[in-house]
């Protein structure tokens, strides 16, 4: 029992340094408070302390080095697939490149997991998409909420494909969507997304069709990434 509220500890202080060092507050290439003024500064214990460095280190974000003290390391360290890193950044006004960048992913990712859905979904499978879009069509009567409808479509599509890989990947989809789609939805100037759009991608799984899935897929993360783009010119 007293483990818990140490562990609680440490992911909070990994929470509040994760979240200072994306927003800048601790600079790239410079140094962290020792070990000992952190736990001063965020009145935890040394043990809570190591362990948040460690799991800090483990997500790219910093090195501590005998010697060297705790270090900022540039953003090219830091583990883009690694859903706190991801929700740190997009919680601290991520850059329209930053969402370019994840839609691009969405676009090499998601139409083949559409295609590979309508090759091996299984009926329980299709019925959570099924389920998924008529959650999106209550939505927009005001019944169910918009992004987290639309959220729920496009993972269990990835779910659907029945790839381990794109499964893995659910997490981080989800956590990047939350923020991509309410703004591209902000851009059209619309509450959610266009059900007979997401309707279609449906359809083509269903008539086992992969093509025509990947394609459907392709045909809505194309306009947003064109919806981007047109803010970045």
């Amino acid at each position: 029992m007293k483990s818990q509220p140490r562990q609680n500890l440490t992911q909070q202080l990994a929470h509040d340094l994760g979240f200072a060092i994306v927003r800048g507050i601790y600079p790239i290439n410079e140094g962290l408070p020792s070990e000992a003024d952190l736990c001063i500064k965020y009145d935890v214990s040394r043990s809570a302390t190591r362990e948040a460095v460690k799991m800090l280190s483990a997500k790219g974000l910093i090195s501590s080095r005998p010697k060297q003290g705790i270090r900022v390391l540039p953003e090219s360290s830091w583990n883009m697939f690694d859903t706190d890193v991801l929700r740190w950044i997009l919680s601290s006004n991520p850059s329209l490149s930053l969402l370019k960048e994840f839609t691009q992913v969405r676009v090499a990712l998601e139409p083949q997991a559409a295609a590979l859905a309508a090759i091996s979904a299984t009926a329980e499978q299709l019925a959570e998409i099924d389920n998924a879009l008529a959650r999106m069509a209550d939505a927009d009567k005001g019944l169910d909420d918009t992004l987290e409808a639309d959220i729920a479509f496009h993972t269990s599509i990835l779910v659907a494909s029945n790839n381990r890989f794109f499964v893995q990947l659910t997490e981080f989809i989800s956590t990047a969507l939350r923020v991509s789609i309410r703004y591209t939805n902000h851009i059209k100037g619309v509450p959610g997304a266009d059900v007979a759009k997401h309707a279609d991608i449906l359809n083509t799984i269903k008539s086992r069709n992969p093509e025509r899935a990947k394609k459907a897929v392709e045909t809505i993360l194309e306009e947003a990434l064109e919806l981007i783009e047109s803010r970045l010119v």
